[in-house]
C-alpha cells in the first residue's frame, strides 16, 4: 500500500503545469485571449454581414448635361419648323441628377456618404411611399413635357409675340389630352364664338359631358378644327368641360419639338429649353462662343423656379467645361460655398433676366450673383 501511494504521487507530481509558478495565471490569461478573439471575429463577421445587407436609401451623383443647341441620344434636342433658324455658336446645357435605382448595401451608403460627389438620400425621398418605381417615372415623364411647354410658351412671350387669351395648360388625362396644346387659341365651341374666359365657360355650362364638341382653333397662326369629347364639369359648376386652363398665352407662328421627353424626367430643364428656342428663333446670339449650363423651372409666364440637386447639377457642368452656370434665385441658399472652381454661378428670377444676364456676360458687365 505504501508503494502504491507513492507511485500516485510521482504520477501526480508530473501532471502539466503542477509546481510551475504562475500557471494559474497563464490559463487564466489564455481563457480571456481565446474569449477575445472569438469575441473579435464574431464581431467582424456580423459587421460584415451588416454592411452587405440592403437599406432603403439611394445615391444621387452628377448626370449627363445635353446642349439644348445640338443633339441629344442622336435626336435633335430642339427642332423647329415653320421659320428659318440661324446658325448658334457656344453651349446652352441643360443638366442632370443621376438617381441610383439597384438596391444599395450599407457599404455602399457609407461610401457613397465619404465621397464629395456623391449624395445618400431615403428612398423615400425620390420614391414615395405608396407609389411604385414607374408610377413616379410616368409623373416625372409628364412634368418634363409639361415644363417644354412652359418653355415654348414663355420663350414666345420673350420673343416679343402678342398676348392672347389661350390654353395655357392641358390636363394629361382630361378631354382636351390629345386635341389641344398649350398656346391654342379657341376660337369657336360648335360654330359659336368661344374667343374670351366668359364666352368659353358660358358656352360649356349649356353641353352635356360625353357630347362631341366640334372647337375651332388657331395655332401657329393657322385655324384648325378637332373634336372633342367633352368631360364633365368642374367642382362647383354645371355643364361640361375641356380639361384646360385658360389665360394670357403668346403664340409664335412656328412649330417647336422638343426631344429628350424619353429619356429624361422632371420639369427642371424648362428654362435652358426656351432660352435654347430663343438662341435658336431670335437676332441674338445669347452665348457669344461660351459653354454655358443651368438649371430651373419654368412657367408660361417665364418665372424661373428652384430645383432639387443644384450641388450635383453644377459639379455635372463643370465636368462637362461649363464656365457660367445659370441657377434659380430660390437655390442661392443650396449654392453658397459648394460652388466648384471655374464656374461663375449667376442667379436668375425670370427668364427675362436670364436673357439680360447672357447680353450683360458678353457686354462684359457686372452680374448677379448668389
Amino acid at each position: 500500500m505504501p508503494q502504491q501511494n507513492e507511485h500516485a504521487q510521482r504520477q501526480m507530481s508530473h501532471a502539466p503545469g503542477r509546481g510551475i509558478p504562475g500557471w494559474r495565471t497563464f490559463v487564466s490569461l489564455s481563457r480571456r485571449v481565446r474569449a477575445l478573439l472569438v469575441g473579435a471575429v464574431t464581431f467582424v463577421v456580423l459587421f460584415t454581414l451588416m454592411l452587405t445587407v440592403p437599406v432603403p436609401y439611394v445615391i444621387l451623383s452628377p448626370g449627363p448635361t445635353f446642349n439644348t443647341l445640338g443633339e441629344g441620344y442622336g435626336q435633335q434636342i430642339i427642332t423647329i419648323n415653320g421659320i428659318k433658324t440661324k446658325a448658334t455658336t457656344g453651349n446652352l446645357n441643360m443638366t442632370t441628377v443621376n438617381v441610383g435605382t439597384d438596391s444599395i448595401t450599407a457599404f455602399d451608403a457609407l461610401a457613397g456618404w465619404l465621397i464629395h460627389d456623391r449624395v445618400v438620400v431615403p428612398k423615400a425621398a425620390v420614391y414615395p411611399p405608396g407609389q411604385s418605381e414607374q408610377q413616379v417615372n410616368r409623373q416625372n415623364t409628364q412634368d418634363f413635357v409639361a415644363s417644354q411647354d412652359s418653355a415654348i410658351e414663355a420663350s414666345s412671350c420673350e420673343l416679343g409675340y402678342p398676348k392672347q387669351v389661350g390654353v395655357q395648360t392641358v390636363d394629361g388625362s382630361g378631354a382636351s389630352a390629345k386635341a389641344l396644346k398649350p398656346s391654342d387659341i379657341i376660337e369657336q365651341i360648335d360654330g359659336k364664338p368661344a374667343a374670351t374666359v366668359d364666352e368659353l365657360t358660358g358656352l360649356l355650362k349649356a353641353q352635356t359631358p360625353g357630347t362631341t364638341a366640334v372647337v375651332i382653333i388657331k395655332r401657329q397662326g393657322k385655324q384648325q378644327t378637332v373634336s372633342i369629347a367633352l368631360g364633365k364639369p368642374l367642382a362647383g359648376r354645371t355643364g361640361a368641360s375641356l380639361g384646360i386652363s385658360l389665360g394670357d398665352v403668346c403664340q409664335a407662328p412656328y412649330a417647336v419639338d422638343l426631344g429628350l421627353a424619353n429619356e429624361i424626367g422632371g420639369p427642371s430643364a424648362g428654362m435652358m429649353f426656351a432660352l435654347g428656342i430663343i438662341d435658336k428663333v431670335g437676332t441674338k446670339d445669347l452665348t457669344g462662343g461660351r459653354f454655358i449650363a443651368g438649371t430651373g423651372t419654368i412657367d408660361a409666364a417665364g418665372n424661373v423656379g428652384p430645383i432639387g440637386g443644384i450641388q450635383l447639377k453644377m459639379i455635372a457642368a463643370r465636368k462637362a467645361g461649363a464656365t457660367v452656370f445659370l441657377a434659380p434665385a430660390g437655390n442661392c441658399s443650396d449654392v453658397l460655398g459648394a460652388i466648384p472652381g471655374g464656374l461663375d454661378v449667376v442667379k436668375v428670377n425670370t427668364l427675362h433676366e436670364a436673357v439680360q444676364e447672357l447680353e450683360a456676360l458678353q457686354a462684359g458687365k457686372a452680374l448677379q450673383h448668389c
